[in-house]
């Protein structure tokens, strides 16, 4: 019997970056555990971490192509699909256009080292501009805000959440997303160090969430509300003279511009509206403003909604104003070894708006059109109407808005692939599915999440496990899926070797920076504290900081229109339901890991218990809850952690195991919220879908 041995590297689940030690023998896992000596996460895991072996080991999982035949799915091999795939795929762009095969990437992509090095080669392969994502179901705001306000939509400040005094969370909850565009492992002992040393923690919500609940002070708000608080405090810094620009004022412009347009959103103007009084909204403006260091971290709650543009622009000039914006203890850049960043020229041209969506003409920003928009392309007849699609580690059909619709939509289409490694609610729709290996298989850099982590580090995980002949890396599917579509040989690049060429030419290359370095260190690599260096991170043409683009000036009537309540809309869908996030899970794609499905179904219908007493339901209860576009059957939970007329749903659920079997998820499968979204709700600034708040009815069952 071999030997145990230890094997570290960083969970890629979701954007935490913690470090695991895993004991094994052979291909038999001992144990997941927490890597003591990295210095990011400094020994904390999530449960999500352990279900990795799950994965690795599932039956369910494929291992080679499948083909849907007349008589089920059956083997292909590798060389059979690639060369089909090439012939339809090209067929279909030779006769209906290039932009008439579209790609789908899920939120796996940015977790997974290859697919970011060798997306982009497999974009310029495929030729087309129909490109869908999740970011647009999720964070699209945080890049257009940066993108107006900062030159880049990479230029993303983070909270220096270890040193601030002051922190308030808008829409967040990172004791349960461990900081969601803050990366960093262990946020509940992050928190308390700031009340342990004399700070505060305030958290805006419509549900006392789990971070609130170990927060300084929790303030209740109506959902989609957030922008006009934003607003009201920002009018109040400015009318107390609270405002400091410190050393950032020679190159912000546009300050007269927000005093203006602050001036008619008072605290008193908005109280009613959002459901904070206007007392307390100037104390919460005071108390951030006077904090020797304070930061306004904004996140799911504040940009999947109808004004995250806004949100997210307000929040980045409610730390600047401030003078709480690149300094330690506020909102500062990090400065990654793998920088995304570098190579952006100061000035390069905007591409938001550079295109339109075909059907209802939302933005096209950061080489993609909004997913809210992706069902419509499909079913609308036209020029440019969308007959084929790839999917790569994503299954819309749960995440996207009204995923019933997309589910129909799919039926549609000509042509499928999907590069998954299970038959789920998505993939089911493919003629063709292409698996690629699993994390403890592959190889893993954060090319990403270093660019929003709280600290700078560095780290490269080798791969645990060897994959078998018959498998393929994801970046090897997409190399040759490049091939196929344009017959160009590879050119036997690897990510290995981008890594290192950029690690030896980037921000830490006086330290000698390499894969080799990296390799020599298996804990991973402290880089130091975030520090102030905001004239080389911001990329605008003359190197300023564009605090009042007329891009979001343009948008407040909208903003101030929503000071009035539609009183159709109340009538007929009383309530607003916003989802949650789960600990044990991770968006649609932890599922099938029965450490993470075990025990009470978590999917219910938190609702308050004043609400459930004028409806006459009563705990346990199935209910029908309604919305524009669709209805689900779900248990009632009375949780007076709820804003009265606010309920929410837990977001990523609702697996089909009679279609897809996938036995695991068919022990929970829950509903999918998804079944009540309503694609038509966006934020018209940025096209990101506007999730949270919409209007349901609900009654008995």
């Amino acid at each position: 019997m071999s030997e145990i041995q230890t094997h570290y590297r960083t969970c890629n689940i979701c954007e935490a970056m913690c470090g695991i030690e895993i004991k094994h023998q052979g291909t038999e896992i001992i144990s997941i555990k927490p890597d003591q000596q990295d210095p990011f996460s400094r020994g904390h895991i999530c449960p999500k971490a352990v279900a990795l072996q799950d994965y690795y080991h599932d039956p369910e999982r494929l291992k080679t192509p499948m083909r849907k035949t007349d008589s089920g799915w059956q083997p292909i091999s590798w060389e059979d699909a690639f060369t089909e795939i090439g012939t339809k795929m090209r067929a279909i762009q030779q006769q209906h256009g290039a932009d008439s095969v579209g790609v789908y990437l899920g939120n796996p992509n940015a977790h997974n080292f290859g697919n970011a090095i060798f997306l982009p080669h497999f974009f310029k392969a495929l030729g087309s501009k129909s490109r869908f994502s999740s970011a647009s179901a999720d964070q699209m705001p945080h890049h257009v805000a940066a993108n107006y306000v900062l030159g880049s939509g990479m230029a993303i400040s983070v909270p220096d959440i270890n040193r601030t005094d002051f922190m308030l969370i808008i829409g967040g909850n990172p004791v349960v997303s461990n900081g969601s565009m803050m990366s960093g492992a262990g946020m509940p002992d992050r928190i308390k160090a700031i009340q342990q040393r004399g700070g505060k923690v305030v958290v805006v919500d419509p549900r006392r969430t789990e971070t609130a609940k170990i927060a300084s002070e929790h303030l209740f708000i109506r959902p989609e509300k957030d922008a006009l608080l934003l607003m009201a405090m920002i009018h109040s810094i400015i009318e107390n003279n609270l405002g400091n620009l410190r050393h950032l004022q020679p190159i912000i412009e546009g300050y007269q511009q927000v005093v203006s347009a602050a001036a008619e959103f008072s605290p008193e103007t908005v109280a009613d509206t959002v459901g904070i009084s206007a007392s307390q909204i100037h104390q919460l403006a005071q108390d951030f403003a006077n904090a020797p260091s304070a930061v306004c971290y904004s996140r799911m709650g504040a940009s999947t909604q109808s004004f995250g543009g806004l949100c997210q622009w307000l929040t980045l000039v409610l730390n600047i104003i401030t003078g709480n914006f690149d300094r330690a203890g506020g909102a500062m850049f990090p400065q990654p070894a793998f920088d995304l960043l570098r190579t952006v020229k100061p000035g390069k041209p905007n591409s938001y708006g550079r295109h339109q969506s075909r059907v209802r003409k939302l933005p096209f920003f950061n080489g993609e059109f909004p997913i809210a928009a992706l069902a419509e392309e499909i079913t609308t007849e036209g020029e440019g109407q969308i007959k084929a699609m790839f999917c790569i580690a994503g299954n819309p059909v749960l995440s996207a808005p009204n995923g019933d619709g997309l589910d129909k939509a799919f039926e549609q289409l000509d042509f499928m692939v999907a590069v998954d490694i299970y038959l789920n609610e998505t993939t089911k729709h493919a003629d063709i599915i292409l698996p690629a290996t699993t994390g403890l298989e592959v190889a893993h850099f954060d090319v990403f999440f270093n660019s929003f982590a709280v600290s700078n580090t560095v780290k490269y995980s080798p791969p645990l496990f060897d994959k078998t002949p018959e498998q393929k890396h994801d970046w090897e599917i997409l190399k040759n899926l490049a091939s196929c579509l344009t017959g160009a040989p590879d050119d036997g690049s690897t990510p290995e070797f981008i890594l290192d060429m950029t690690l030896k030419s980037g921000h830490y290359k006086d330290q000698e920076m390499s894969l080799k370095k990296l390799q020599d260190n298996p804990h991973g690599i402290d880089l130091g504290p975030l520090q102030p260096c905001a004239k080389e991170r911001i990329k605008t043409a003359d190197g300023s900081i564009q605090l009042a683009p007329e891009f979001f000036l343009q948008d407040l009537p909208r903003l101030r229109a929503s000071l009035q309540e539609d009183a159709a809309v109340k009538a007929q869908f009383p309530f607003d339901l916003v989802s949650r996030r789960l600990v044990r899970n991770h968006n649609t794609w932890t599922h099938n890991a029965h450490r993470l499905i075990k025990g009470k179904n978590p999917v219910t219908l938190q609702l308050h218990s004043q609400d459930a007493e004028a409806l006459n339901i009563s705990a346990g209860q199935k209910v029908r809850v309604q919305s524009a576009t669709g209805q689900v059957q779900i248990d009632v939970e009375i949780n007076d952690d709820m804003l009265p007329g606010v309920v929410s749903i837990p977001q990523g659920w609702g697996h089909d195991h009679k279609n897809t079997g996938m036995s695991v998820a068919a022990q929970q499968p829950g509903v999918s919220i998804n079944s009540l979204t309503d694609h038509r709700r966006v934020d018209l600034l940025t096209g990101n879908a506007a999730f949270n708040g919409t209007p349901v009815r609900i009654e008995a069952a």
